[in-house]
């Protein structure tokens, strides 16, 4: 028997988790569960994480976690736990399937059908944000080869265990060419390897807008972390409600499954929350433990109910839904359709075979790196590119002489435009006349000159070559 950590977490979580697992225990799924305490109680106890080590312990020997909502106290400096667990447990790939229930709950989409598999650890929420001058922060964003190749080839092997035909990838390189553009590089590597699946990528401003229009063109969408946190909230309410999706968390060794929704605290004990979302995060997490007939017991049992007309007040519609029914009384309704099929709606087949096993990523060779030259981001009141170029002549080693000005990342020098607005942000490029390979010792004379020369230098970056492939962007107008 499996062993599943639970947490009833926040406002309605206690009763949306007593009827799904009432729900559960009634299918006949072979799991038990390890009850924990997350959440509001434990962050105003002064764990600002909201998790105790001993809970921790309970999901880390049992590496599977059905988490209900919980409440993140607002001030204090609590930290997001959903977003600890899913950095601290590796859970890299989110997945959220959005299908309708046309005509049971209200869409424009009757026919939509899509899963969104959303990079779940790096991108903009890497969270490094630096306050650079007086009128400029940043934020990094970093993507990288691994785990890009994780969530990938996760999309690629779910489809394939699920009988997807396509799988389309969401990325905005023709900006991001560095970032993004190593996100589609590696998409169309990974999807050479499944001739017999379908693939295309767009861009991610048109592709949302397709999404919006006509869902139906899609069928498996892979993306970064930021435009798949936006995208997978946008498909869900499109299907009909936020409220009644599920999602997955999947690591290596551990995964973690909840509802989307909040904690709801407004409608807390009073036995009208829709437990749908939480639901369906438990049909993915007996999925996932490979209690597959379960699963798909439990989801067309709901399929059955919703088709009934039996609906919490949230979707509740005159003329189309048949009777009102609280938290209990719907969790009662699906358990008494366990082990019957939907009439209307398509009733749902799961493999029977244990969850598929993701290959680990590649080592690859070692690729030559050779350093050209250095990006020195300056602090320069000055508005004027031509005097701050005059200025940076000073710090000029030997070799590396100064290229190029950008503005928040426009060319500003040479030949900039008296048009262009300028901050007191000023990234300036230094390299070898004939961009050849640099002598680190370079960057430490220029960054003395600097210091010599009263220039204000807040960061930099090296410019580097990997395989002769340049690791840097252009200018914008360069």
């Amino acid at each position: 028997m499996k062993t599943v950590t639970l947490a009833k977490g926040d406002g309605i979580g206690p009763e949306i988790m007593e009827a799904t697992v009432r729900i559960i225990e009634a299918s006949g799924a072979n799991v038990q569960f390890d009850e924990i305490k997350v959440g509001k109680k434990v962050y105003e106890s002064g764990n600002t994480s909201g998790i105790s080590s001993e809970a921790w312990e309970s999901i880390r020997k049992h590496k599977v976690f059905l988490k209900a909502p919980i409440t993140t106290p607002q001030g204090g400096g609590y930290k997001s736990l959903n977003v600890t667990m899913r950095k601290t447990l590796g859970l890299y790939a989110n997945l959220r399937p959005c299908s309708s229930l046309h005509p049971y709950v209200r869409t424009k989409h009757p026919e939509m059908d899509v899963v969104i598999v959303r990079e779940n650890e790096e991108d903009l929420y890497a969270g490094i944000e630096h306050q650079q001058t007086e009128d400029v922060v940043q934020c990094l964003k970093l993507i990288t080869r691994p785990g890009s190749e994780k969530i990938i080839r996760y999309a690629f092997e779910y489809a394939k265990h699920n009988g997807r035909k396509k799988v389309t990838c969401f990325s905005k390189d023709n900006i991001m060419k560095q970032t993004d553009g190593l996100f589609h590089k590696i998409f169309d590597e990974v999807a050479a390897e499944y001739p017999e699946i379908e693939n295309e990528h767009w861009i991610v401003d048109i592709g949302a807008a397709k999404l919006a229009d006509t869902p139906e063109a899609f069928d498996v969408i892979v993306m970064q972390n930021l435009y798949g946190d936006i995208l997978s909230d946008v498909a869900a309410q499109i299907t009909g409600s936020v409220g009644m999706a599920g999602s997955s968390n999947v690591g290596e060794s551990v995964a973690m499954f909840e509802a989307i929704h909040g904690s709801a605290p407004d409608i807390s004990g009073k036995n009208i929350a829709n437990p749908s979302g939480l639901l369906r995060g438990a049909i993915l997490m007996l999925n996932h433990i490979g209690e597959n007939k379960a699963a798909e017991k439990i989801h067309n049992a709901w399929l059955r109910t919703i088709e009934e007309g039996t609906h919490t007040p949230d979707i509740y519609k005159e003329g189309v839904s048949t009777k009102k029914v609280g938290t209990k009384e719907f969790a009662d309704a699906v358990i008494a359709n366990l082990g019957k099929s939907p009439e209307q709606l398509t009733a749902v087949v799961y493999n029977a075979d244990k969850p598929f096993d993701l290959p680990k990523v590649k080592e690859r060779p070692a690729s030559k790196k050779e350093l050209l030259g250095v990006d020195v981001f300056v602090d320069d009141k000055d508005k004027n590119p031509n005097n701050v170029a005059e200025r940076l002549k000073s710090i000029e080693s030997e070799g590396l002489k100064l290229q190029m000005i950008t503005n928040r990342g426009v060319k500003v020098w040479p030949n900039g435009f008296d048009e262009t607005y300028c901050t007191n942000h000023w990234r300036c490029r230094l390299l070898m006349p004939s961009e050849e390979v640099v002598d680190k010792k370079e960057i430490v004379n220029v960054l003395s000159n600097a210091l010599a020369n009263n220039v204000d230098v807040i960061k930099t970056e090296n410019l580097y070559t990997f395989d002769g492939k340049k690791g840097f962007s252009l200018g914008q107008g360069q």
